[in-house]
């Protein structure tokens, strides 16, 4: 199964693909969507789109996992990241592509094992299954990586296959 995370944004929207089979993860490629600061957010919001709609046809994912968003102390940051999450689900819902939300604390379970475990945590994990020699960068691209092999992890299962059908 090929999986599309995304760790969304408005400044930079992290990307990874990994195909995931039986346990095992493989990086096809990552990396992230970047605004400018001070770019207008209508215009942000069209480049978000436009490029994650290239490469969702680039790279033709079966599934795409997202991180949930989560309210902030900073309100004008989490306006900003739900309004990029709108045109990133937008962008999905159009290709045909089922979407998948996961919490950080999921994504910690299903990459490290601990639901409280530390982001750097994640990131050695990250690039331990995936056999890389080093961390992704940006975070943002490393972050998204996790999130993909939380999908493949959790999406695998059979327990979720058998929920999927019930639907």
């Amino acid at each position: 199964m090929r999986v599309f995370g995304i760790d969304p944004g408005y400044a930079i929207v992290g990307c990874g693909v990994v195909d995931c089979a039986k346990g095992k993860y493989r990086m096809v490629e990552y990396g992230a969507i970047t605004t400018p600061a001070g770019m207008e957010m209508g215009q942000r919001l069209a480049t978000i789109y436009d490029q994650l709609t290239f490469a969702l046809e680039k790279y033709r994912p079966e599934a795409v996992a997202i991180e949930q968003l989560f309210a902030t102390h900073n309100q004008t940051t989490v306006m900003g990241v739900a309004q990029a999450r709108g045109v990133i689900l937008l962008a999905c819902e159009q290709k045909g592509l089922p979407v998948y939300e996961y919490t950080p604390m999921q994504v910690k379970m299903a990459v490290v094992g601990y639901g409280n475990a530390e982001k750097r945590q994640v990131m050695e994990m990250t690039k331990n299954l995936l056999g890389l020699t080093e961390i992704p960068k940006p975070d943002d691209a490393a972050d998204a990586l996790a999130i993909a092999i939380c999908h493949g992890n959790v999406g695998g299962s059979v327990l979720f296959q058998k929920k999927l059908q019930m639907r």
